[in-house]
């Protein structure tokens, strides 16, 4: 009888049709594949029930959050290898149907049974979001639920991850030997400059956080901020901030969703990092709102994730980890999806920036910042949150550099019947 690492490594193999690129180490202690390279551990039988009972990438992320599946090495590299084996090589993977037509296959599987038993599904972990049907609708009750459950998990534990900035999108990079709080600091300016803020103006800041923007444009360009956010939890921490400031003449922060911000027109509005939640059903009328709360040559600075466009974007599906344990009911659109809302909106679009390889430096830091401080991650909110945080920024910050997501910066003006869009000439200055 083979050890239970052997076993498993030739189910693997037998499936996807290519050597295993990592090693596998079982609950028994047995140990194979490639020498030298970075270890998946099985830690028990249940790992194997998650993926019979939901096989793919939700299986693996619930054994994952459960600490039934864990890495031993470096994260960053399993995650590379494993993608590749598992998802991204094309016509050479055999998919299960096929691989299933293998007698082999079908014995190894059998045997796979066995070694997982007793054969009873494992309960999905309690950081898993429960969800009825797969529609997303974005209603304002069901997007309050969805920010809730990835804002709410508590302002101490965010902080100790982003860090003193407290800003959660991607950050503006001088060099990547910089610090995050310059890097966020300056993405910040940046977003104040495009949108040309000056004393006096109004800001509204959609999905605020907590605060950060509102707190540097009334601190930095005196302008007088709302900012807007469905987090209970975020709003406390920005009041709190925004006294400590002594601005709080100048920025009010509400728990309010933009779909009900009735108080325009605004100078001014930023959304950084907010329309991935507004849903391809709701962007068309995300993009009317915001432009209906702008005065004429008012400015809208939209900082926003994107996917890779698909052949049939009809077959477009949300990532089934992220949605279940991270984002409920985020969705990605291809950048030239965005732009095409914005103008049907009525937006002049006058540019459009692309910081992808800043968001995997600023994820990478997140992740530092995490995994230096464990075990009060594990502590300030569950072991299997931490876990969450820690699988999906490293994944994540591998997608921006392997260029499978982007994210861009839109700046669009409502440009008045005049066509003076209030813009210099030349907006940007290249760099050899």
């Amino acid at each position: 009888m083979q050890d239970a690492a052997q076993r498993l490594k030739n189910l693997a193999e037998q499936l996807m049709g290519a050597p295993l690129p990592v090693r596998i180490r079982a609950w028994d202690g047995s140990e194979t594949g490639p020498p030298g390279a970075p270890v998946l551990v099985v830690r028990n039988r249940r790992a194997l029930r998650h993926l019979l009972w939901k096989p793919g990438e939700l299986g693996l992320a619930r054994a994952w959050v459960a600490g039934d599946l864990d890495v031993d090495g470096d994260l960053y590299t399993v995650l590379d290898r494993m993608a590749e084996f598992i998802w991204e090589r094309g016509e050479d993977a055999r998919n299960l149907r096929q691989s299933l037509r293998d007698p082999a296959v079908r014995a190894a599987v059998r045997s796979l049974f066995a070694l997982s038993a007793p054969f009873l599904p494992p309960a999905p972990p309690p950081e898993e979001t429960r969800r009825h049907g797969r529609l997303h609708l974005h209603t304002k009750g069901s997007d309050r639920k969805a920010i809730s459950h990835h804002y709410d998990v508590g302002n101490d534990f965010y902080a100790m991850v982003l860090g003193p900035s407290m800003v959660y999108s991607c950050a503006y990079w001088e060099s990547p030997q910089g610090t995050l709080e310059d890097a966020q600091r300056d993405k910040l300016e940046l977003i104040s400059r495009k949108l040309g803020l000056r004393p006096g103006m109004r800001l509204l800041d959609v999905g605020c956080g907590w605060g950060s923007m509102a707190i540097h444009a009334a601190r930095e360009h005196g302008v007088t901020v709302v900012g807007v956010t469905l987090s209970q939890e975020q709003a406390t921490y920005a009041r709190k901030r925004i006294a400590e400031e002594g601005l709080t003449d100048r920025v009010e922060i509400r728990v309010q969703d933009y779909r009900d911000v009735r108080d325009g027109p605004y100078d001014a509005i930023s959304s950084i990092g907010m329309a991935e939640h507004v849903g391809a059903a709701r962007y068309l009328e995300y993009a009317q709102d915001l432009h209906a709360l702008l005065k004429p040559g008012g400015r809208l600075l939209n900082h926003q994730i994107a996917r890779r466009p698909q052949a049939d974007e009809s077959a477009y599906s949300v990532d089934e980890f992220i949605d279940a344990y991270v984002f409920p009911d985020g969705e990605l659109a291809p950048l030239g999806t965005t732009v095409t809302l914005l103008e049907r909106a009525g937006f002049e679009v006058r540019d459009v920036e692309s910081i992808r390889e800043h968001y995997a430096l600023t994820l990478r830091r997140w992740v530092a910042n995490l995994e230096a401080r464990w075990v009060e991650g594990q502590r300030l909110t569950s072991p299997g949150r931490a876990r969450v945080w820690r699988l999906y920024m490293a994944a994540s910050a591998l997608a921006f550099e392997r260029n499978r997501i982007g994210v861009n910066q839109v700046l669009a003006v409502r440009t008045p019947e005049s066509g003076a869009s209030g813009l210099p000439l030349r907006t940007r200055e290249w760099r050899a």
